[in-house]
């Protein structure tokens, strides 16, 4: 008696759950993991990284709003 397409179909995906399982853990243990102090270094650089950028787009958005705000009170548009 063949086997029903339906009734193959869970049996499809399990297996197929079971070899991605297998493979994803045959990849993770080809992974060079950096040690702690490089993760500490390159956190430190991505946070003062971001915190240079912040604060030179505020400066920027400090800036233009000033000189939108001149322009409107010195050519007459209300604010």
């Amino acid at each position: 008696m063949e086997q029903n397409a339906v009734v193959s179909k869970p049996t499809q995906w399990v297996s197929s759950t079971k070899e991605f399982f297998r493979d994803t853990s045959a990849e993770m243990k080809k992974v060079t993991w950096p040690a702690r102090t490089e993760v500490l270094g390159t956190t430190v650089v991505v946070i003062a990284a971001t915190l240079v950028f912040a604060v030179y787009l505020w400066g920027c958005d400090l800036v233009f709003y000033k000189a939108i705000n001149f322009l409107f009170t010195r050519f007459g548009a209300s604010t």
